[in-house]
């Protein structure tokens, strides 16, 4: 197919030259980490993926693509095999050295930040969206998001106690892993009006019985994957040390799907008001 230019000569005249139009080849696409799977899928390009890695889980179609394995673990081998040529990642993907050995094949590897923050998710969509040619699409969700979020940030500024929340990722055959500065859980605590309980360290760590204590939680968080794993919310709050907390005596235990309330991708809005609702139900909407 040819398309018909018209360029101007001197003294007004011109010559018709016709130049082909070549149609560029669509990527060929692996996502490693669950918010940029979830991304392509929400922007409506998830023809382009060829292959995900391990933690992308949602939405349930992603998990028939054929798998390139942990995003900390990839190995070069296994996603050249999908023949590839581009993967978008974010920071947390690695080893370093095979994502320069997939970049000395060709293969276009973009690799996004991941900070616990909104403007990070915003970041993300817009990216995926240029990768993708759907940046009409992304600048929409983008929009549609911070709308969200300024409406909560609104209702959360009129809440008068940020509560203590305990976020537990880990609670079978030893200590519980607590949530700390710097990591998901942490981010979303904030963005949903309330105060991580824990704040002496970064990232996750055992607590001792004595640090659970120390605490104060007013609520405790835990992902329903660790709900089941432990048999049920009473072996949450069957703990010695957790019953001696503000939520371990009023039995205060929120539980959320982890990669929507860890994801950090084109949900965090609605798990965000989620939270919040959960943690200030005064501030629910009028139905």
């Amino acid at each position: 197919m040819k398309r018909r230019f018209v360029f101007s000569l001197g003294l007004g005249a011109a010559v018709a030259v016709s130049v082909p139009v070549q149609a560029q080849t669509p990527p060929r696409i692996v996502s490693v980490g669950s918010a940029l799977t979830e991304i392509v899928y929400a922007l409506g390009a998830e023809s382009l993926l060829v292959g995900v890695d391990t933690t992308s889980m949602y939405p349930a179609a992603a998990k028939v693509l054929p798998q390139v394995g942990y995003m900390r673990a990839l190995s070069a081998e296994g996603v050249l095999s999908l023949k590839p040529t581009l993967v978008i990642a974010t920071t947390a993907a690695g080893p370093t050295a095979t994502l320069d050995q997939l970049r000395a094949t060709g293969v276009e590897v973009v690799v996004l930040p991941d900070h616990y923050d909104y403007d990070s998710v915003i970041d993300k969509i817009a990216a995926v969206g240029r990768v993708t040619g759907k940046q009409a699409e992304a600048e929409a969700m983008i929009a549609r998001g911070r709308t969200d979020m300024a409406e909560l940030a609104k209702r959360l500024s009129t809440a008068t106690v940020k509560p203590r929340v305990l976020f537990l990722l880990s609670m079978g055959g030893g200590a519980p892993q607590a949530a700390g500065r710097d990591t998901a859980a942490d981010g979303i605590i904030r963005l949903a009006g309330g105060t991580n309980a824990i704040d002496g360290y970064a990232g996750y760590r055992p607590l001792t019985p004595e640090a659970v204590i120390a605490s104060r939680a007013d609520v405790v968080l835990v992902t329903q994957q660790t709900v089941q794993a432990m048999g049920g919310i009473e072996a949450v709050l069957n703990q010695p040390a957790l019953r001696q907390t503000p939520a371990g005596r009023s039995g205060k235990v929120l539980q959320f799907d982890t990669l929507l309330l860890l994801g950090f991708g084109p949900r965090t809005p609605q798990a965000a008001e989620e939270l919040a609702m959960a943690l200030h139900p005064n501030l629910a909407r009028a139905p």
